[in-house]
Parts: structure tokens; C-alpha cells; sequence
């Protein structure tokens, strides 16, 4: 079990909200093992503690003795505690006169009841005792009584509870009833109570959910006491249904899941069935052979009855909520029971069923729609151990599965003929493809499910079986070099998928085997992949030819797919942010080629893959909002393909990167949350990565981005032989931030020169300009250090980042405002402030929409102006940089600004100047703080932006203000007045 509570914060805010509103009564309802005695448990916790609402806790529980069962049992619990806690005096002392004659009747203890009379005005006499008990002790303090599992409730307690709901008053008294709604079939006594009680005033219903996902998540990552593997939280997810209970018990003390359901469990879930006539349940066990829902007509079929007698044998399931009608059929209404009842079943009765199901469905195909006939004959032949039919339909239904894009389905049924291969000796007659074909198909399916190692793998075995063929002369030459060449191909885009080495070979590989045979659609494919992933590389030229060759081939051929596919690997070579802006009217007109060939193709697979190219090409120029549509369109018609986790995670990728520019940070830090929830490829994890780190910089949440840089490099590593400049440079980026950051300027070098060292490859200037722009940074961190070294090192290492900038290409406005940043922060790093030019630069980035950018060249802008003694053009900058800061929850940046904000001599905002105590002026406070500080009259100057001339001037004011004659005796004054004690703490806390 869980030791926290997961996924009921809302239920329990709700239960304290109550007690902080009593009187009144809540009424909890919820499926079996969906957590409604742990909730109350968690609450009763929350009374004791100190800070939470303190209250006594009466606490009872009713028997599993049905409608006739113990009396008043709960109450009897109740008493029993109260007698435990304050004694049989203390409970006289509460009720009227001190009689307790009639709560003999609840508790032996109390001796004899007064009469042997169980009339009515006993009976009320009763309860009108027990809510004057419970009214007396809630004037004492608050009192929470809480009735568990009502479904069970006698008559008597029904009727207590009902008595004491509509009739507390004026006192703190929360009453709390849970009960399962899973037992409340329609004539369940509890159900008119509780539609009698929904009608008062004070009564509030509460139902619990089935748990979230996430929640899900959080419940296995707590009982396991660390991150679940990948796929287990999905598995358990899906046969959980969400139920807390049911997670608990299908999770193994070795953090799997259970292979079988846990014994209790299966008495719990069979505990409704086996109360059940014994015809109902051989008609339930039938039905459970068909999954959790079944058609009326199917299970007809199976059982051998006709409409009437089969609506007559399941009316008590339905009555008793073990069925529930749905439609045109019936469902368990939950899966687990559907599972503990075909796990009931024996080994003859379980093969017998199976085939029933087989032949009813082969006799009558109508009876389930067309799409699950042969996924549901695949199921019951294997069931009923008929290999050679349990293969063919099989094979069937993996063609469906394809068909609708089920990839992950597909996989699964090929993966079922691979198995049963050997058992069936004509299986290649009876499918009518051989087993090269199936290991083909199988690699295809897994491919795009996302499945990359299974994929490699049978790839693999093709191209062994492929070979073995061709050396003993089964398959001719041409024909051998088209498979292998494909799935060489097919081999390399997954090898890429999983950073394994190996996939430019395979593709070269291949490439070779088709060269000088006609040219095929197959050719042209292979050379689209090859220009593809060598674009990766240096080898831009290489990528360009096979690009422009596919091309040639595809429109031969009159091959759209593969044109579309060629025309946007060409426009990556050779991709021109700058286009837009000049001979283009529209900024998506230099992709107007390309979309038309994309809408040609009418390939779901390529229109993602433009979605990709669309949205990365319009972040690149600089048209954020543009580019993050696009690319939430993608996500969303990647979703609803089934490819969420390969094309769906890429272009979460681009839908986010444009987010963070336009200073829309939680969504997206949500797209990133979700892309990463689904367990993407190794060479998507990267960027998602470092976009998360640098919002979690920005905000000031270094823990964070720490975490995300490590896990970055981790992948990284694995990918250094083939790199691709976005995720390496990215990553180098995030790197540099973080070391700026943390006050390591030079660390932030190192990590640049790795961007000037590696240059010409792919993209090259889009993603080099940012990590130049923190290099002159860093310059000018190092710069402003005292060693005369550190200042000799900075400069060195300006001059290399320099030259690299000299040598890289401005392509579009988003490069263009790097390019004027880091114009101005090389002179900055040289000792030159140059406003105009950060004013530049901040319009620009004003221009394009990017918040965060314009608020750190606007602070710039200010400390320019402040340097040439522009106080009030400096106050107005940094209250627009405060301003952006602020809404964006950049807290570093707008703590930088509020900084330089104090020490002008212009007051904040909004406000005026504010005195200053001991006759001082604010500006001469201030340098009496730096003083303090044993800052010397130049080091005051260039703090404050002043000449050192001016601040020996103010120091000798403070002097004769403060009645003193040198700096240390007005220092020694300061700090005995403690006048900046509250200064020191705050850059204690920065630091």
C-alpha cells in the first residue's frame, strides 16, 4: 500500500471545508477499492495534527450481514470508543438527566434498557439520546462521526443515520457516510435514503473518481519508492481501470506487474457472482470469453439460448450490478470481474468456451463489427489451442490493423505468426507469403510503433533469412538486392531512432545495392534517407545529391510520396530564413512547392513530417506564433494517427520552442511534461530536455535545470559520433545559462568553445548565434573580475568567439537580433556601453515577439544610460524590463533589474523617492551602504554610475552628517545601527 494518499487532495480540501461549515454530513461514495476508508483515515490524520482542524473522531463501521444484520453495529462501535475514551460517568454526564437507561439497547455496558417495549416512542427516544450525546460533545470541541460502508447498513442504522443528518444544529458536528455504489443495484435499500438526503440542506454528496493517469503514476512510483520502468504504469493503468485497490494488488513485491490476480482480490471481485442464481452464473461465465463487453446475439450464440431465456437468466447480473446494459450488449462493469470469472474457469470448460466463441464467429461473422472479427479469432483459436487457424487469423488481422494505422496491434499479430510459424508445417500456403514477408511486415509495424528494438531485430532475421535465400539460389539476384536495400533502409531509420551507430552504413549499404538497376521508387526512397540523416553531418553536398537525384527519380516515376519526401529534405540542405522577408510575400511562400507536393502524396506519415519541417522553418524566421500553430496542429493530428510518441513528441518539440520565445512558458512547460510522459525516442529526449532547463532557469529554479542539463549531456554522449547541431548546440546553450548562473563565467567558456571549434555543420548559424551571445557574456563576467589574468583570459577568448561570429552567415530577423546582441555584448565585454545599440536590439526582439530577450537588452540599455548619466532613459527602460520580468516569473532577471532599478537615483514606478534616515539623502544612503560594504570611491563610482569625483563628495557629506571623521567610523555607525542588515541577509540568501 501506497503511504500516501494519491490522486484525493480535492476529496479531502472538500471533507475539511465541511467540518469547517458544520453541522452538516457528507456522504462519500465510490466503487469497491477506490480509497474511501483510506480518505477518511487521511482525514482523521488531519484532525490530529497541530496546525490542522482539530476535532474528535467517532469512528464505526456496519457488517457485511446485508439488510438484516446487527443493529445499530456502528453506533455500537461508537459508544464502545467514547465509554473507552471518556468513561461511562463522562458519556452520563452528556445525555439528558444523566439517564443512559436507553443507550443499553446500543451498549451492554450501560447495564439493562429500562423496558422490555420496543415501541416507536423508544425508538425515537433513542436517537433524540444519541444526538443530544453527540451535540453536548460537539459544544466541547468540534466532532467529526464517521459511518463506514452504509451499503451494509442495517435498517436501524439507515434510519439513525437519516435521524441525526436532518435534525443536528448550531453545533460543530460533521457526519461522514461512505458507502460503494458498485453494490447499490436498483432496489437497494440505501438508495431511497440517500435520494431523501440529497434533498437537505446541510448534505453534500461526494463521489470518488477512478484515478488519472498521472495519478496512477504517482501511486506505483510511491509503493515502488522510485520511477516505475517504462510501460509499467501504462500496463497498469489500462487493467487497474484507475481503481487504487486494484493497482495495489496486480503490482508484485518486485515491482512487476502480477502475471495472476492476488486470491483476495478474486474472492473480493467473485464475492457479487457467487451469490448469484447458479444459471446466471454459467451465462456469465460464457460472457466472459467474450471480453468486457459482449453483444446480445454473440452471447446467444455461445450459450445456446434463445433471446428470452438468456434475458431471463441475466436480469439478477444486471440487477445486481454485475452487468450493466450497454447498447445492443453487456459489459462487466468492471474488467477485473470479467477477468476473475474467465480465470475461474477449468482447463476443459476455458478450451471448450473458446472454441464455441471460434465457431459462432466463423459461422456468423455479423456478430461482432467487421474490424475486430479477426483479432477476436485469433484470440479464441489460440485460446482453444487450434494453431494453424489461430495463424491465419492472425495474419488477417494484422492486415486490418495496418490498415487503420494500428501499428502497435499489427506488431502484435505478426509477432503471433512469427510464434506459431514452426507449429503450422503449410503456414506459408495457408497465408499465402512466406516467412520473410512476416519478419518484413513485422519490422515495418514495429517501426512505426515506435518499437525500434524489436524493429532492429527483426529487420535483423530478414536480412539474415534474405541472404541465406539468395546463396542457395531460391531468390534471384534482383530481387535479393530490393529486400535487403529496403530493409537496410528500414534497419538504418530505426538505428538513428535509438542513437545506435550503424544507420548512414546501412543506408549507403543499401544505396550500393540498387546502384545501376533501373530506377525504382524503392531507390529513390533509400537516396531521400541517405540525404536525410547525411545532413546530419558535414557532408551537406553529399546530402544535396541524393536529395536532387530522388527527385528526379520520383518525378519519373510520377511518385508523389517520394517527391514530397524529396523536395522537403532539399529545402532543409539548403533552407534560407532569410527568404521570407524579400522575395517572398507570405512568410510560408517558400515552402508553397513543397505543401503542394505534400497535399499530392495525400501520405498521412509525410503531411507530420512537413508539419515538422513547417514549424521549424517559421521559428527560424522569427514567426513564433505562426510556427507554434502549426506545430499543435501536427501534435493533434499525430495523436489522433497513433504516433504520439514518434512524430507527436518531435513536433511537441516545435510546438514548444516557439512558446518559450513568445514568453508562454506553463504551456509550454506543458507540451514539454506531455511529450516526455510518453517515453519519446532517445534523439527527440534532448531538445525537450534543454527547453525545460532553460524556462527552469529563467525562473530562477536552478535544481531543476541542473537535472535536466545532466540528463541532456547523459544523451549527448550517447550521440557525439554523429551530432546534430540542434540538440548539441542546445545543449551546450543550457550548459553555458547554467554555469553563468551559478557565478562561473569561465566554466560558461568551455563550454562555448566547443560551438567555435565545431562550425560548418547543418543549421550551423541558427543555433551557434544564441550560444555567442552568452559567450561575450561570459567575456564580460570574466572581464570584471580583479586577477589581471582572468581579464587577459576574457579577452582571448572574446577574440576566438569573435572571429566565429565573423564567419557565420545572418539568415533572417531572429539571427539578425542575435547578431545585434551579441554586437553589443562584445563591446560590452570590451568596456564599451553602447545604448543604441541594445535599444537596437531590444526593438528588434519587441518586433518579433520575444519578451524575455527585449527585457535583458532593455537592462542593458539602462546600465548604458546610466554610465553616460541618463538616469531618467535608464529608469524608463528598467521599468519596462521589471515589467516583462515580472509577468514572465523570470525571477533572476527581475531581480537583476529591481537591483540596478535602486541604484539610480530615479524613482521606481509608480512611487516617489522614499527618505532616508539620519539626514541623508537616498543617494547618499546608498553609498554610506557600499561604504559599509569597505568599497572603495571607485568601486562606489562604478556601482552607482557616478565619477569617483561624486562619490568622495558624497562620502564627505556622509561624514559631516553623521558627525564622523573617516570612513571606517561611518561604517562602525552603520553597521551598529544595523541600517543594512536587511540588505545583507537578502544577497546572503542570493548567494
Amino acid at each position: 500500500m501506497s503511504p500516501p494518499l494519491v490522486g484525493r487532495s480535492a476529496e479531502l480540501g472538500q471533507l475539511r471545508q465541511a467540518l469547517a461549515a458544520a453541522p452538516g454530513a457528507v456522504l462519500v461514495g465510490g466503487e469497491a477499492g477506490l480509497g474511501k476508508t483510506r480518505l477518511i483515515r487521511e482525514f482523521a490524520a488531519v484532525l490530529t495534527r497541530p496546525d490542522g482542524p482539530r476535532a474528535r473522531l467517532l469512528l464505526g463501521g456496519c457488517l457485511e450481514l446485508g439488510s438484516d444484520g446487527l443493529p445499530f453495529a456502528p453506533f455500537t462501535t461508537v459508544l464502545r470508543g467514547l465509554v473507552r475514551d471518556i468513561g461511562i460517568d463522562g458519556v452520563a454526564g452528556l445525555v439528558p438527566r444523566g439517564d443512559t437507561g436507553c443507550l443499553a439497547r446500543l451498549l451492554p455496558e450501560f447495564g439493562e434498557p429500562e423496558s422490555d417495549a420496543a415501541s416507536g416512542e423508544e425508538r425515537a427516544r433513542l436517537f433524540e439520546v444519541v444526538l443530544t450525546l453527540l451535540e453536548r460533545l460537539a459544544e466541547r470541541g468540534p466532532v467529526v462521526l464517521v459511518i463506514e460502508d452504509a451499503h451494509w447498513a442495517d435498517r436501524s442504522t439507515r434510519d439513525l443515520l437519516s435521524f441525526l443528518m436532518r435534525n443536528v444544529t448550531a453545533v460543530p458536528l460533521l457526519i461522514v457516510m461512505t458507502y460503494r455504489v458498485d453494490e447499490l443495484h436498483r432496489t437497494h435499500p440505501l438508495r431511497p435514503l440517500l435520494a431523501g438526503l440529497e434533498r437537505v440542506e446541510r448534505v453534500r454528496r461526494l463521489e470518488l473518481a477512478r484515478l488519472e493517469r498521472a495519478d496512477v503514476d504517482a501511486l506505483v512510483t510511491e509503493i515502488l519508492g522510485q520511477a516505475p520502468p517504462p510501460g509499467l504504469i501504462d500496463r497498469i493503468a489500462a487493467r487497474s481501470e484507475g481503481n487504487p485497490l486494484f493497482v495495489e494488488a496486480l503490482l508484485d513485491d518486485d515491482g512487476t506487474l502480477a502475471c495472476e490476480l492476488p486470491e483476495s482480490l478474486r474472492d473480493l471481485l467473485l464475492a457479487g457472482v457467487q451469490r448469484l442464481p447458479e444459471e446466471t452464473q454459467d451465462v456469465l461465465r460464457d460472457a466472459s470469453g467474450g471480453g468486457t463487453r459482449i453483444e446480445h446475439a454473440l452471447l446467444a450464440a455461445v450459450s445456446g439460448l434463445d433471446d428470452a431465456a438468456l434475458t431471463r437468466v441475466l436480469r439478477p447480473a444486471v440487477a445486481a450490478n454485475v452487468l450493466v446494459v450497454d447498447g445492443d450488449g453487456y459489459a462487466f462493469r468492471h474488467a477485473l470481474i470479467r477477468e476473475a470469472v474467465h480465470d475461474d474457469l477449468l482447463p476443459g470448460e476455458y478450451t471448450r468456451l473458446h472454441t464455441r466463441y471460434a465457431q459462432a464467429l466463423e459461422n456468423d461473422p455479423g456478430l461482432v463489427p467487421s474490424g475486430r472479427l479477426w483479432v477476436e479469432l485469433s484470440h479464441h483459436w489460440l485460446a482453444a489451442h487450434d494453431t494453424t487457424w489461430a495463424l491465419v487469423a492472425s495474419w488477417r488481422a494484422a492486415a486490418d490493423a495496418r490498415k487503420a494505422l494500428a501499428y502497435a496491434e499489427c506488431l502484435t499479430m505478426l509477432s503471433r505468426v512469427l510464434e506459431l510459424w514452426e507449429r503450422v508445417p503449410d503456414a506459408a500456403e495457408r497465408i499465402g507469403a512466406d516467412h520473410v514477408k512476416v519478419l518484413e511486415d513485422a519490422a515495418f509495424a514495429a517501426d512505426q510503433a515506435g518499437e525500434y528494438d524489436r524493429g532492429i531485430k527483426l529487420a535483423s532475421a530478414a536480412l539474415r533469412d534474405i541472404e541465406a535465400a539468395g546463396a542457395s539460389g531460391v531468390r534471384g539476384p534482383a530481387e535479393v538486392r530490393a529486400r535487403s536495400a529496403a530493409l537496410l533502409e528500414l534497419r538504418a531509420r530505426m538505428y538513428y531512432q535509438v542513437a545506435r551507430p550503424g544507420f548512414v552504413e546501412d543506408l549507403r549499404a543499401a544505396e550500393k545495392a540498387l546502384r545501376g538497376d533501373p530506377p525504382t521508387a524503392l531507390r529513390a526512397r533509400v537516396l531521400t534517407t541517405l540525404a536525410t540523416y547525411v545532413r546530419l553531418t558535414t557532408d551537406i553536398d553529399e546530402a544535396r545529391a541524393a536529395a536532387s537525384e530522388s527527385l528526379a527519380i520520383a518525378r519519373e516515376l510520377a511518385d508523389p510520396v517520394t517527391e514530397a519526401d524529396a523536395l522537403m529534405t532539399l529545402f532543409c540542405a539548403d533552407i534560407d530564413y532569410d527568404s521570407h522577408a524579400a522575395a517572398y510575400a507570405s512568410p510560408a511562400a517558400p515552402l508553397a512547392d513543397v505543401e503542394a507536393a505534400v497535399l499530392r502524396s495525400g501520405d498521412q506519415r509525410v503531411r507530420l513530417r512537413y508539419a515538422v519541417v513547417k514549424s521549424h522553418y517559421l521559428e527560424g524566421a522569427g514567426r513564433h506564433e505562426e510556427a507554434a500553430a502549426v506545430a499543435r496542429r501536427g501534435t493533434e493530428k499525430a495523436r489522433e494517427l497513433g504516433v504520439t510518441r514518434t512524430q507527436g513528441s518531435f513536433l511537441c518539440i516545435n510546438q514548444a520552442e516557439p512558446l518559450v520565445s513568445l514568453g508562454r512558458w506553463d504551456e509550454a512547460v506543458a507540451v514539454l511534461k506531455q511529450a516526455m510522459d510518453q517515453d519519446p525516442a532517445i534523439t527527440i529526449r534532448t531538445s525537450l530536455l534543454v527547453l525545460s532547463g532553460e524556462v527552469a532557469l529563467a525562473r530562477g529554479d536552478l535544481p531543476t535545470a541542473r537535472e535536466r542539463l545532466a540528463a541532456a549531456r547523459e544523451v549527448m554522449t550517447l550521440k557525439m559520433k554523429w551530432l546534430k547541431t540542434q540538440d548539441y548546440f542546445a545543449t551546450l546553450r543550457l550548459e553555458a545559462r547554467f554555469a553563468l548562473a551559478e557565478g562561473r563565467p569561465a566554466d560558461a567558456l568551455d563550454a562555448v568553445r566547443e560551438v567555435i571549434d565545431k562550425s560548418g555543420l547543418p543549421d550551423d548559424a541558427r543555433y551557434a548565434w544564441p550560444v555567442l551571445v552568452i559567450g561575450a557574456t561570459a567575456c564580460a563576467e570574466l572581464g570584471a573580475a580583479t586577477p589581471a589574468t582572468a581579464s587577459s583570459e576574457a579577452s582571448a577568448a572574446l577574440e576566438h568567439i569573435v572571429g566565429r561570429a565573423a564567419r557565420l552567415q545572418v539568415a533572417g530577423p531572429l539571427q539578425a537580433a542575435y547578431r545585434l546582441m551579441f554586437n553589443a555584448e562584445a563591446d560590452r565585454a570590451r568596456g564599451v556601453l553602447d545604448q543604441p545599440a541594445w535599444d537596437a536590439a531590444a526593438d528588434t526582439w519587441h518586433t518579433l515577439g520575444n519578451p524575455f530577450n527585449r527585457a535583458e537588452a532593455l537592462a542593458r540599455a539602462a546600465e548604458a544610460a546610466l554610465a553616460g548619466g541618463d538616469h531618467e532613459g535608464a529608469a524608463e527602460r528598467l521599468g519596462a524590463a521589471s515589467e516583462i520580468a515580472q509577468d514572465l516569473g523570470a525571477a533572476p532577471l527581475a531581480a537583476c533589474v529591481d537591483d540596478l532599478l535602486r541604484r539610480t537615483r530615479a524613482p521606481r514606478r509608480g512611487g516617489a523617492e522614499t527618505a532616508a534616515p539620519l539626514g541623508l539623502t537616498p543617494r547618499e544612503y546608498e553609498v554610506l551602504r557600499l561604504v559599509a560594504e569597505g568599497r572603495s570611491n571607485r568601486d562606489i563610482a562604478e556601482t552607482l554610475f557616478i565619477s569617483a569625483k561624486t562619490a568622495s563628495v558624497h562620502v564627505s557629506n556622509i561624514l559631516g552628517k553623521l558627525e564622523v571623521t573617516s570612513r571606517g567610523e561611518a561604517a562602525a555607525t552603520a553597521h551598529r545601527l544595523a541600517l543594512f542588515a536587511t540588505s545583507r541577509r537578502e544577497a546572503e540568501a542570493r548567494n
